[in-house]
């Protein structure tokens, strides 16, 4: 920002020769500041150059006496305060700057809704404060706060969409009654209402608010017009008018892929199943833009629509990407306070020689787990749909015993925006040792092929940290045991979760964020004769950060009659937490307090079913990669106090 040192008018009642010495000095200072600071003589071979130094004691002091809603804001932005550590400042120089003082504090309060202010500009020696030889200050009276006495939102144009004399007449030359019914939206949502507070970050908000609700759907070259605050600064009330011109209305064209060697674009085109011929949505694109991202053959992506010289019913959107190596080894350290200290090792190839597919390889190992497994996927058909086959060996402490585990699977899986599905064939084998492998015989080996579906559905506002919504998933098997003997059985699990508004909490400074309560519930059954030798790999076990807290992971299943623990054929889950903001010295903060109470029972008939309670209290970070969770729970049927630690969200 320009030094504002001298009037205009000033120059010319000052004579020629003080003129031009002044105009010297001001260009001075404005060169010093570009000068880099703290640079010595020894350094530079010459004496130091002087400039604004922030050490040694201050021309001036600035003492602003005004109402706390606009001290704040003058005592940081009046341009005095940046004039205050010039070294020898004349006095016919301060006064000038004195001078100036008045019209930046009008200018000042105007942004914050007051044009009619009292301002009184004082200079006072100090010459025994040990802060400065003199103090300005500077007294401020607001006056009454402008407010807002109309808003007049008009559109136009050839846009597809209205001005205020077609708005109720759409026809097929200006557009369609989506675009009217759009444009109506604008003016509907339109934040200053008559009677609120005027000021300019407001109105420049309000403003850009509107272009965005434009740009964000079947827009994307909207702009203003024209826009006008008329202020009666008599009346403290503003006039406010502005006139958008939306442009034509787009759809989505096809997709060009800038970038591409090693990998196929059309294969991109099918990753990121953009909705070619659909009305063009910001969130559509986004979303695309994010699911070639994830696909794990590109470093980057950014994608735009062209809107230079296209059809606009037909716009190209540009994916320009920088792609993955074709192979990659990654190395991962990790903790969780489930399972303890985590190393895992994974190698991705991206594209298999023969059959093209994208292979995922992963050997890791914890306290509880160690596991190796590789995961192929094609790459998506046009209607979405991808192959898919997998395959595991694991080690995992299951209830008081060990199981060592393999799993092979073959299918098909789609995603769309909300809802993700699959279906599969597979073959799980299942081996117990340890004290409570006598459940079934110690020595026997059980496997099972099963015919498996998956649904899906995720209505959250936020993929990563919702605070409204719901989701929903249900699993489906049908099946039969191969060894020691055949059995046929049928496996389903049914997984809820749902954010419901509880009140919205506000700062001093009328910030706010909604708390909420969350709930959550799980259940699951394995059907089949009370001897089927079902592998455990199928049963069900809970207990931990993401189920019941308050218990160790997988504490929770069915016993013995001498209390030995295994995976049961039933499963209960509930959760209730109530999540509030955490507002500190009267700001909004981006943490977040909760109180929770887990329930969970696992048994092998419904009857034994017997609830394990967890009870507490946590804090959440809102981390740019979801919540951070730490909870302390109280376990009432252990009697034991857990910390548990949680990165993200996931469903």
């Amino acid at each position: 920002m320009p030094f504002r040192v001298l009037r205009p008018t000033a120059l010319f009642s000052t004579p020629a020769p003080w003129s031009a010495l002044l105009l010297f000095s001001a260009l001075c200072l404005q060169g010093c500041s570009l000068l880099p600071r703290g640079e010595d003589s020894e350094s530079t071979g010459s004496a130091p150059t002087p400039a604004i130094a922030e050490s040694g004691t201050p021309s001036f002091a600035v003492q602003v006496n005004a109402p706390a809603n606009v001290r704040e804001t003058l005592e940081r932005h009046l341009e005095l305060q940046r004039f205050r550590h010039l070294p020898d400042l004349h006095a016919n120089e301060l006064q000038r700057l004195l001078g100036a003082a008045d019209a930046n504090a009008r200018e000042l309060l105007g942004t914050m809704g007051y044009f009619a202010p009292t301002i009184t500009v004082e200079l006072t020696e100090t010459p025994d404060s040990k802060a400065a030889p003199r103090t300005v200050v500077v007294t401020v009276q607001p006056g009454p706060q402008t407010r807002i006495a109309s808003a007049d939102i008009d559109f136009t144009g050839n846009t597809g969409g209205t001005d205020s004399s077609s708005a109720e007449q759409p026809t097929e030359e200006t557009g369609t009654s989506a675009s009217i019914r759009q444009q109506q939206r604008v003016q509907r949502n339109w934040s200053l209402q008559p009677g609120q507070p005027f000021t300019q970050s407001a109105w420049d908000s309000a403003k850009n608010d509107g272009l965005r609700q434009l740009q964000a759907r079947r827009h994307p070259t909207a702009r203003i017009a024209s826009s006008r605050a008329e202020i009666d600064a008599d009346q403290h009330a503003a006039k406010l008018s502005v006139t958008y011109e939306p442009g034509p209305p787009y759809r989505f064209g096809p997709l060009r892929v800038e970038g591409s060697q090693r990998y196929d674009p059309d294969g991109a085109r099918r990753l990121a199943r953009l909705p070619t011929g659909a009305v063009y949505d910001e969130a559509e694109l986004l979303d695309a833009q994010l699911r070639l991202a994830s696909s794990g053959y590109y470093d980057s992506v950014f994608l735009t629509l062209d809107t230079e010289g296209t059809d606009p019913q037909a716009a190209p959107v540009v994916a320009q990407v920088r792609e993955a190596p074709m192979q990659k080894l990654v190395f991962g350290p990790g903790f969780s306070t489930d399972s303890g200290a985590r190393l895992s090792l994974e190698h991705i190839h991206n594209q298999l020689p023969f059959i093209g597919w994208r292979a995922v390889s992963k050997l890791s190992l914890d306290r509880e787990t160690k596991h190796a497994s590789s995961e192929w996927t094609d790459l998506p058909n046009n209607n979405g749909w991808r192959w898919f086959a997998g395959a595991q060996l694991q080690r995992e402490a299951t209830g008081d015993y060990d199981v060592n585990s393999g799993r092979v699977r073959y299918g098909r899986s789609k995603s769309t925006k909300n809802i993700d599905r699959n279906y599969f064939l597979q073959y799980d084998y299942a081996n117990s040792q340890g004290l409570a492998a006598n459940v079934q015989s110690p020595s026997d080996t059980s496997t099972a092929l099963s015919v498996n579906y998956g649904w899906t559905g995720r209505y959250f506002n936020s993929a990563t940290a919702p605070t409204r919504g719901h989701g929903i998933a249900v699993e489906l098997g049908l099946g039969t045991t191969l060894r020691p003997e055949r059995d046929p059985f049928v496996r389903t699990l049914l997984r809820w979760q749902s954010f419901i508004p509880a009140g919205r909490v506000q700062d001093a400074a009328g910030v706010g964020r909604s708390a909420r309560v969350a709930l959550r519930a799980e259940g699951g059954a394995v059907l089949a004769r009370d001897g089927a030798q079902i592998p455990v790999t199928q049963l069900f076990l809970t207990g931990g950060d993401t189920t019941v807290r308050g218990y160790g992971y997988r504490s929770i299943g069915a016993r013995t009659d001498n209390g030995q623990l295994y995976g049961g054929r039933y499963l209960a889950v509930g959760s209730v937490e109530w999540q509030r903001p955490i507002v500190y010295q009267g700001a909004m903060t981006d943490w977040e307090s909760t109180l929770f109470v887990d329930a969970g029972a696992v048994a092998d008939r419904l009857g034994d079913l017997d609830p394990r309670v967890g009870i507490g209290a946590g804090v959440r970070w809102r981390s740019p990669v979801g919540p951070l969770q730490a909870d302390l729970a109280y376990g009432v049927k252990t009697k034991e106090v857990r910390l548990h630690l949680r990165l993200g969200f996931s469903f």
